[in-house]
């Protein structure tokens, strides 16, 4: 039989979550986010359950080949642009809206032959210092892309970099929102502000008109704002799980250690369960004991190091526990007990993005039977 670990992806919650996220705004239009093979859960695997939204947005030209392979004929928004001239053709061929965020991306527009305008979305650079034209210069760059034959529509675009929280003890965004009605007062065109984060703290009540938002990990029940707020708090259902099994157990005594460096010293007589999933599963090796995890849907803990293809777990919580039992790393167990991704990340020091995203290819991974 092959080893006992898998991964599913759950279509109800992702059908429910972005349902939540319609509900969140309902005035807007909704961009489902799909870059990193839809947070790795995979393109073909969620594109069913989420072609409810209006556009879907991503990164790079083969996602966008694959969208449009499955039979979507809506918009779909490259989120970086372009990276060199070329790539504009297949803009041109697939009906690719893309964001403009630097003077190169105009140039290259200008001298691109194509019989039909291209919607492009204008990027502000808000505070964050990645992507955009600062506030000074972003009117400048409207009036170039304005000018040319080869642009039809310009959305007028930013991303919240502190949407999930207060920054330096004030509102997340409001400098990012005086930034952009600053730069883009008066320029026509519709807005494309909200991410997950803003959507879910502010909804309706986001300060700036948002004609379209980018809706990503929410989609995939992972809180923004953990662990201030948990994805219950949000209405949110976990849409991927890692599950495995107990290959073993072994029943240890005080001073007992286990795994590699001896990390952890039992400190009385207890049991624990050997686990067919590691670090190349994608499971992080930084995961420390007392990450939380599920036993036969019982929540416990794991102890000592997390070494390449097993972990351990105690079974103190779970006596019943054997050979073959259901072990469950994040998401939802066989009895309905969830444990969130987002615990799980916060325990090794990172997001439930990363964990969704670093699955690896040697875990197979299959969608609910359910419709």
């Amino acid at each position: 039989m092959p080893r006992p670990i898998s991964a599913t992806v759950h279509g109800a919650a992702l059908r429910h979550n972005l349902e939540r996220v319609r509900a969140a705004v309902p005035d807007a239009r909704i961009a489902a986010v799909v870059k990193a093979n839809a947070y790795g859960h995979g393109i073909e695997r969620v594109f069913d359950s989420l072609r409810a939204a209006d556009a879907f947005a991503l990164l790079d030209l083969d996602e966008a080949s694959r969208v449009r392979a499955l039979g979507w004929r809506g918009p779909i928004l490259l989120l970086e642009g372009v990276f060199e001239p070329r790539d504009l053709e297949l803009c041109s061929r697939l009906g690719l809206w893309h964001v403009v965020h630097n003077d190169e991306q105009i140039d290259w527009l200008a001298a691109h032959k194509t019989h039909e305008p291209h919607h492009v979305f204008l990027k502000m650079n808000g505070g964050m210092n990645r992507l955009g034209f600062t506030p000074v210069r972003y009117r400048a760059a409207w009036a170039r892309l304005n000018a040319l034959p080869q642009v039809g529509e310009i959305t007028l675009m930013m991303h919240f970099s502190d949407a999930d929280g207060p920054r330096q003890g004030v509102d997340g965004i409001a400098h990012q929102v005086a930034a952009f009605e600053g730069a883009a007062r008066d320029l026509p065109g519709e807005r494309c502000l909200g991410n997950s984060a803003a959507i879910l703290r502010y909804g309706q009540g986001l300060p700036l008109r948002s004609d379209w938002v980018r809706s990503g990990i929410v989609m995939y029940g992972s809180a923004p704002d953990f662990p201030e707020h948990d994805i219950a708090h949000w209405g949110l259902q976990p849409t991927l799980t890692l599950a495995s099994r107990i290959l073993a157990t072994q029943d240890l005594q005080p001073g007992d250690t286990v795994g590699y460096g001896s990390a952890f010293v039992a400190d009385r007589p207890m049991r624990i369960g050997i686990v067919a999933c590691g670090y190349a599963d994608g499971y992080q090796r930084m995961s420390p004991t007392g990450t939380p995890i599920l036993v036969d849907g019982v929540r416990t803990r794991t102890v000592g190091r997390v070494s390449m293809d097993m972990l351990n777990v105690d079974l103190t919580p779970v006596p019943k526990a054997s050979v073959g039992s259901e072990v469950t790393l994040w998401g939802r167990a066989a009895n309905g007990t969830v444990l969130p991704i987002d615990e799980v990340a916060r325990a090794a020091g990172t997001l439930g993005y990363e964990l969704m995203c670093a699955v690896a290819p040697r875990v197979p991974i299959h969608s609910d039977a359910v419709a």
